[in-house]
């Protein structure tokens, strides 16, 4: 004689949830295009041919990063 705790009714309806549209996803998703782009400048190329910062900060602070993503860097 076990009863189940599931209504007869079903299960609540769920909100109803509006799409995104591409106009809205476009400028967010063209700014983390540019900064990936940047942030891989600095950890595979900066310190190199291409240098736009003098000294070594950049290179010591993307160092392990540039070993971790197979990048050389001595």
């Amino acid at each position: 004689m076990a009863h189940s705790a599931a209504s007869a009714t079903g299960s609540p309806a769920l909100p109803e949830v509006a799409p995104i549209s591409l106009k809205a996803i476009a400028p967010w998703a063209v700014f983390f295009g540019v900064l990936m782009l940047v942030l891989l400048y600095f950890v595979g190329a900066e310190q190199g041919a291409t240098s736009l910062l003098s000294g070594e900060s950049v290179h010591e602070w993307v160092h392990d990063g540039r070993h971790l993503l197979g990048f050389p860097c001595h």
